[in-house]
């Protein structure tokens, strides 16, 4: 197998429980680094938001965030690909969201935003204590998100709900999903992340590639949540982790251990190192 791009979701993931990179984890993505394949974050968070020792680490050279609206090189800052809503659909579809009993934020111009009466309450929203520390970490907290990107005026990469009910969460989505014109995924259970079409992790993993000039046989995917699926059906060669929802698994060609025993150590070092 002539892996030559491994893309890795983070949460769930190539992080264990507490959110911890593990020295396994780490050593076996220096040793591919060595043999010249480049890893890559694959993740719905922005690239500000996520941890230093994963942004630090040498020899990460691209990330694809916000669940594949943006592919940019990290050592330039260049952006090589985005696939955002325009600033008109982001507002309906964040009026809509008054519809529902949920939380709702915002991912604009590289930065979140929410808003204090949810941050207050996140466990009223179904949001685990585990996530609750990041999301105050990477959100920048503003009056009215709606109010901001009215100010704002850009494009909008991504629109998350969260909700505490889950028959709640089925009606949101089926009214989402009439609009016919949005990618609906989660990376937990009680969310939706709402992203424009091409805004997918597989679809901008095989981006990069074509980028690379690497061939989707030469593409390895990890992934453990919703927003994983298309990095298991368009990848190579996708890995779900034993911790990740069925339809992963269910799309995986191979499924190793959990997050909390290093399963993406133990996919490379099988299939790729050996």
């Amino acid at each position: 197998m002539d892996i030559r791009l491994i893309a890795l979701d983070l949460d769930g993931t190539l992080l264990d429980t507490e959110k911890r990179l593990s020295q396994r984890n780490y050593e076996t993505l220096q040793a591919c680094m060595r043999r010249g394949i480049e890893i890559v974050p694959c993740t719905g968070r922005i690239w500000q938001g996520v941890p230093d020792f994963i942004r630090q680490m040498p020899g990460i050279h691209y990330a694809i965030t916000i669940n594949g609206a943006v592919v940019e090189d990290i050592r330039t800052g260049k952006v090589l690909d985005q696939k955002k809503f325009n600033v008109e659909t982001a507002l309906e579809i964040l009026e809509l969201a008054k519809s529902f009993r949920t939380m709702y934020d915002v991912y604009a111009g590289g930065l979140a935003f929410g808003e204090a009466r949810f941050m207050d309450h996140m466990d009223d929203y179904g949001i685990p204590a585990n996530l609750q520390n990041m999301v105050r970490a990477t959100r920048q907290v503003v009056p009215d998100v709606i109010s901001k990107i009215r100010e704002l005026n850009c494009p909008v990469e991504k629109i998350n709900y969260f909700f505490g009910d889950p028959d709640e969460r089925a009606r949101a989505k089926r009214e989402l999903e009439k609009r016919g014109d949005l990618v609906l995924s989660a990376s937990y259970p009680h969310n939706l992340e709402i992203n424009t079409p091409g805004a997918t992790k597989g679809e901008a993993i095989m981006r990069l590639a074509g980028h690379l000039g690497l061939s989707r046989e030469q593409t390895m995917g990890f992934g453990d949540g919703e927003n994983d699926v298309t990095m298991m059906t368009m990848s190579g060669f996708g890995v779900a982790m034993s911790n990740g929802m069925d339809a992963v698994k269910n799309a995986a060609d191979y499924i190793t251990i959990s997050n909390d025993e290093d399963g993406v150590a133990e996919a490379i070092e099988k299939f790729v190192l050996s």
